[in-house]
């Protein structure tokens, strides 16, 4: 999608009904603004994420005075002001472009915006399938918080992990990220760009694990605070395996996860025991005909 993005001459809003290639522009003041015109020369491509990203500025920002029908107008105006950092002081103005978004479209654009603001990486991570190495990984994190963690059990001993991280400084910071990663021994593939992983892996992660033992899938709601997973992992045995593990921060006041976790019958008992030292709420769905026809590997 393309959005018409020009620079123009500077004009002063002095009067209602200013006319700008024919649309009407509603007086604010007397601040200069530069007015963005129909050039074909100064298009500005603008692509899903940033578009998504826009339609929640409008909802979040009291400063965009506008409907969703403008987001992709403010995309471009986004995209036109970080190609041209001297644009110098004074107001923006995007004329408002595109249609309505409809309601069953808001969860794609709640997954896509945070990618869009640069304010989350999605990445993929290889790492021994061991819990030290998810603590080790959670600690490398530095602070920032998973919006997303995705993993299945593999028996070739390494976990492949789908998971979101928060960021405050945007791009460059993902690359550090990545290359500290690195240079610690995981393998990182980053997945905020890939259309694929976004719009399908990101679901499938997951599946039946073919030769795995007495697992319990159990739905959890954990506290939407930093620690929480290091609290679950921690509250474990090292002899119980996690198996499985989905989580996705969707802005509610509790995570939503469903883990996965293989315990031997003799010791059913002792991990009832540590689920309520735990506290977190949590129901048993292993015998769910959802877990039974698509997880269950037996």
């Amino acid at each position: 999608m393309k959005a018409a993005i020009e620079a123009g001459e500077v004009v002063t809003l002095d009067q209602v009904g200013l006319f700008c290639d024919g649309v009407a522009v509603r007086r604010a003041g007397t601040e200069t603004f530069r007015l963005c015109r129909d050039q074909l020369d100064e298009i500005v491509t603008v692509d899903n994420d940033a578009i998504c990203a826009a339609i929640k500025d409008i909802f979040d920002d009291s400063r965009a005075v506008a409907e969703p029908s403008g987001a992709l107008a403010l995309a471009g105006l986004k995209a036109w002001v970080a190609a041209n950092p001297d644009v110098g002081e004074g107001a923006l103005i995007a004329i408002n472009s595109g249609a309505n978004v409809n309601f069953d479209r808001l969860r794609h654009i709640a997954e896509r915006a945070e990618i869009g603001e640069g304010t989350e990486a999605l990445l993929a991570v290889a790492m021994t399938d061991d819990r030290e190495s998810y603590s080790r990984f959670l600690t490398m994190l530095d602070g920032r918080s998973v919006t997303e963690f995705n993993y299945r059990w593999s028996s070739e001993g390494i976990a492949n992990i789908f998971v979101g991280v928060a960021l405050k400084q945007g791009p460059h910071e993902k690359d550090d990220l990545i290359a500290t990663l690195r240079t610690a021994g995981y393998g990182v593939e980053d997945m905020s760009d890939n259309e694929t992983a976004k719009l399908h892996v990101r679901y499938m992660v997951g599946g039946r694990a073919t030769g795995l033992p007495h697992e319990r899938i159990l739905r959890f709601q954990f506290p939407e605070r930093p620690g929480a997973f290091m609290r679950f992992l921690n509250s474990l045995q090292p002899a119980w395996a996690l198996t499985l593990f989905h989580y996705r921060n969707h802005g509610d006041d509790v995570g939503r996860v469903l883990a996965g976790i293989s315990v031997p019958p003799s010791e059913q008992d002792a991990l009832n025991a540590a689920l309520a030292t735990l506290g977190y709420p949590y129901v048993d769905e292993t015998d769910n005909p959802a877990s039974r026809l698509f997880l269950d590997g037996v």
